[in-house]
């Protein structure tokens, strides 16, 4: 096994991404493909597969691999030349060196691939690129199936609430009157009235470490039903005036206040804390973290948040106009039942992500010891 000096353009050519405006997206099954991952479908591709692609600017570091013909947008940058070298291996290969750019380059907005084409780098032969793929991609198979089983479990409990609480065809519901457009025993409340809304901390950013203790969750960790385990943020200790809810731990339930306001996640870990404009909901008395959980993370509640925020630049969402929105109790013994028949998967959301963040942490310690020759295969 030999590595041998070259540049990052001698790997892989990259291209920037293409416009595509929502108005001119076309219903269909192309993905596409922004600095964030896969962003919605359009009817038409732009790219063949295997793809490659990278954020340009926004979120910079994470790499997209793709099997399938897609739309690479304007904020991405997508390799259109790998020079022999297996693709997938690339994918690794440039998740490993935007890591160090990222962190050596926090300040700067965008990526410019002229430079990015430049960088010098260190390169393997393609049967050492086979061996590594085969090792790295395991663990991403098994993670992928692990956020298919999660997608599968979220979405059963996400649509045995719609039928319940939404569309009132909850068990027995054929003997039960409506009164006032909503089942009979069936309170009018508020948010406020069945939910508490705790904001964090302010941190400050002179506070920082690289390696500190405990992490700092923002905004940039929730994101609609999936919680981003790793911050960028992290301290060395809890100030002092920083109160006690703002330690999170696992199981607790956050809500988004800014930019993509009303998604919801689950914690999953310790030693985090929780920065402001997120909301850690708490149910008060009779009400489950399940059924918190899934009230604020089926699209119907979302679209009554987004409509509840304002701004131009960015939304943002008030905790006391959240606290106000109007919302109807169920009966107890029906929120009783769907505790009862969600509380496994709650727990099993819990432990599956755990198990995903460990393999993860597996597979990025072995990308990092694989890409600089450390560990040879």
């Amino acid at each position: 096994m030999s590595w041998d000096d070259c540049t990052l353009g001698d790997v892989v050519t990259l291209k920037r991404g293409h416009d595509l405006p929502n108005a001119k997206r076309v219903a269909g099954t192309v993905p596409v493909v922004s600095s964030s991952g896969f962003t919605g479908l359009h009817n038409e591709a732009k790219a063949k597969p295997p793809g490659v692609v990278t954020g340009r600017y926004g979120t910079i570091g994470e790499v997209f691999y793709v099997t399938e013909p897609f739309w690479p947008l304007n904020t991405a940058l997508y390799a259109i030349d790998f020079h022999g070298n297996d693709p997938r291996f690339v994918s690794y290969f440039l998740r490993n060196q935007l890591k160090d750019y990222q962190s050596n380059k926090a300040a700067v907005p965008g990526v410019d691939r002229n430079v990015l084409h430049k960088f010098p780098v260190r390169c393997t032969d393609s049967q050492t690129q086979k061996r590594i793929v085969s090792v790295l991609s395991a663990y991403d198979d098994l993670i992928e199936n692990n956020r298919r089983r999660i997608g599968l479990l979220e979405e059963a409990a996400r649509l045995l609430f719609r039928e319940w609480f939404i569309h009132f065809r909850f068990p027995g519901h054929e003997q039960v009157k409506i009164i006032d457009g909503v089942p009979e025993g069936w309170k009018q409340h508020t948010f406020g009235c069945l939910f508490d809304f705790s904001g964090g901390f302010a941190f400050k950013s002179s506070t920082y470490t690289d390696d500190g203790r405990f992490s700092v969750v923002t905004i940039k960790n929730v994101h609609d039903a999936e919680f981003v385990p790793e911050c960028p943020s992290r301290v060395d200790e809890i100030p002092q005036k920083m109160k006690t809810r703002c330690r999170l731990s696992t199981g607790d339930i956050l809500l988004s206040l800014t930019g993509n306001v009303g998604r919801a996640c689950v914690v999953f870990g310790e030693n985090y804390l929780l920065n402001q404009r997120v909301a850690k909901v708490v149910g008060k008395e009779g009400i489950s973290d399940q059924f918190a959980y899934w009230t604020f993370s089926n699209s119907d509640t979302q679209k009554q948040l987004e409509n509840l925020a304002y701004g131009v630049a960015q939304l943002n969402l008030s905790p006391v106009k959240l606290s106000e929105r109007p919302f109807v109790r169920p009966s107890q013994h029906l929120m009783d039942d769907f505790t009862d028949i969600t509380e496994p998967i709650f727990e099993q959301l819990i432990k599956i992500n755990l198990y995903t963040q460990e393999l993860t942490k597996a597979r990025d310690l072995l990308l990092s010891c694989l890409m600089d020759g450390r560990l040879e295969i």
